[in-house]
């Protein structure tokens, strides 16, 4: 099962993160990747190591909020590879505040950079994907998608992540007829290069032990499974889903 022989994957926020993990994974799994994030140097050096493990890869340099760039990109991908089996929307950033201080601008950053994105990336690629009549989009969006929190304030990210969660519903209801399936994964704490700073810290490590019931925060890889489950085309008759890997933060 899950052979990604031939596959095409687009990565967005390819260049670091869960992205990177995600990416590595498929091309693991024998698929070719398509790598998109605003930093092209670091896109260009990891396409490298992609390409070591014996599979194609293609970086190129992509605002996830810039709907010409996302188009490009999208043509360009349909240029080489004639195809894209596998869409994840994982790029994405926010501007932490509460819902007294937040100011307009943090707002409409978080918005735009977290949901909007997934919106223009979404529209440009499963165009591709209804001309062949198959496709899997994995929209990569939170637990604070789905639930408060007591920890920090960050209402635009809860509101945009929430926001995924539901265009991933009536994607998934509207695409059917074309083969294409939708679900979401909502990642728990995960540690990468911008988490890692807050994960570290004794107040947070005592956090997660008493409010995630596996007790510590998601490892490097550990998020691969369920995106390489969604992304296969066995799951076929799964749409829709929302798939916490979140240590079961969200069961209780």
């Amino acid at each position: 099962m899950f052979d990604y022989k031939n596959r095409v994957v687009v990565m967005t926020g390819a260049s670091s993160g869960l992205g990177k993990q995600m990416a590595k994974g498929f091309a693991q799994m024998g698929a070719n990747i398509v790598l998109m994030a605003r930093r092209i140097e670091r896109l260009e050096d990891f396409a490298e190591e992609i390409k070591s493990m014996g599979v194609e890869a293609l970086p190129i340099k992509c605002d996830v909020t810039n709907v010409d760039e996302i188009n490009k990109a999208a043509k360009l991908v349909e240029e080489k590879f004639g195809k894209v089996d596998v869409l994840v929307n994982c790029a994405g950033s926010a501007k932490n505040n509460g819902v007294l201080n937040m100011t307009d601008e943090e707002w409409q950053f978080t918005i735009d950079t977290d949901m909007n994105s997934v919106f223009y990336v979404t529209r440009a690629f499963a165009n591709i994907m209804k001309k062949n009549n198959y496709g899997r989009i994995i929209n990569i969006a939170s637990m604070y998608g789905m639930v408060g929190n007591m920890a920090m304030d960050t209402v635009a990210y809860h509101t945009s992540k929430g926001g995924v969660i539901n265009f991933t519903r009536a994607v998934a209801a509207e695409l059917a007829k074309y083969g294409i399936t939708c679900n979401a994964i909502c990642p728990g704490y995960f540690d990468t290069e911008l988490t890692h700073d807050t994960l570290v810290t004794d107040e947070f490590t005592q956090y997660m032990k008493s409010t995630v019931p596996v007790g510590r925060y998601g490892h490097e890889g550990e998020l691969n499974a369920g995106a390489i489950f969604l992304g296969s085309s066995e799951a076929s008759y799964v749409t829709g889903v929302i798939l916490p890997i979140d240590g079961g933060y969200t069961a209780v």
